[in-house]
């Protein structure tokens, strides 16, 4: 039995730092929906015109959730308070657990910002329990060799599994809660049954392409598709070469307390959280 689909949304266009040209899908009305997922930021793809100072986001805090960050083309680098620093590329994955809190920087890679490119990714906030949000910071870099690949297609397509597990496939990240994330990468005139616990929460976020789900649902290219939680099945039936996150994860039932880069259980601890921060307990940069 397929899932019911609640609702297809656009993503809001927006500019993050000086070197990120987003589309964003959520947060919105469905936020709850896809607990504990709280945002998707899929950047690109933007050309990236050669230059000797990188461009991206400045030094910025955030605390009590992970940010999961996609490669799918260009090099992204990355330096933050609690000691951690690298640069990823195309299929690589970096999972950052802000805890307590950290200041972290993400720019385009230097050598990458000299020749220019092409730049594409996709940024998750992911929430985590409360007994967890003030768990020491944690950086795992995931490289795309690291990432187990089921094929699909007669070998044409590919499940990547970055987290959880799926038709006995585990990922290499940690979590902290249950989470499964695939990459999903299939060629056009083909379909995909796929199946997820029915407790889960389920999202699918399309890169690129165009696909029909369940027969009568049609999803582009930047949209993401919200379901019910009454069954585990999802029929997918793509129209061209597609690539789509399937984010699913079961729920976190518990109180929500969001402000900028801070996701907090009270309003209370929102308050202990930007008091740390501008008294500089979350660490700063010598340069």
């Amino acid at each position: 039995m397929n899932r019911r689909i609640f609702q297809v949304i656009d993503g809001v266009k927006k500019q993050v730092g000086e070197g990120f040209q987003v589309t964003s899908p959520m947060p919105g009305s469905r936020i709850r929906q896809l607990s504990p997922f709280l945002l998707i930021d899929h950047t690109g793809p933007m050309q990236v015109e050669p230059t000797e100072s990188p461009l991206g986001a400045d030094p910025h805090p955030h605390r009590g959730f992970e940010t999961v960050t996609i490669v799918y083309q260009g090099y992204l680098a990355h330096r933050d308070t609690a000691g951690y620093s690298g640069k990823i590329g195309p299929g690589d994955v970096q999972w950052m657990t802000a805890g307590a809190g950290l200041l972290h920087e993400e720019r385009h890679e230097k050598e990458f910002a000299r020749q220019g490119g092409v730049l594409e990714l996709i940024q998750l906030w992911v929430n985590v329990p409360k007994k967890d949000k003030m768990f020491p910071p944690r950086y795992q870099e995931l490289r795309s060799g690291t990432i187990p690949v089921i094929a699909t297609a007669e070998g044409k397509g590919a499940i990547r599994v970055i987290s959880g597990s799926y038709a006995g496939v585990s990922g290499p990240a940690e979590t902290f809660s249950p989470i499964t994330i695939l990459d999903v990468h299939q060629p056009k005139g083909t379909t995909l049954q796929l199946q997820l616990p029915a407790a889960y929460n389920v999202g699918i976020y399309v890169v690129k392409g165009s696909v029909q789900l369940h027969g009568n649902r049609a999803a582009q290219t930047k949209q993401l598709v919200v379901f019910g939680w009454d069954a585990d099945g999802i029929e997918v039936a793509f129209e061209e070469d597609s690539t789509f996150l399937v984010l699913a994860g079961e729920p976190i039932e518990e109180p929500l307390a969001t402000y900028g880069p801070f996701v907090m259980n009270t309003n209370q601890e929102l308050v202990q959280a930007i008091e740390d921060f501008e008294s500089g307990t979350m660490g700063s940069f010598a340069d």
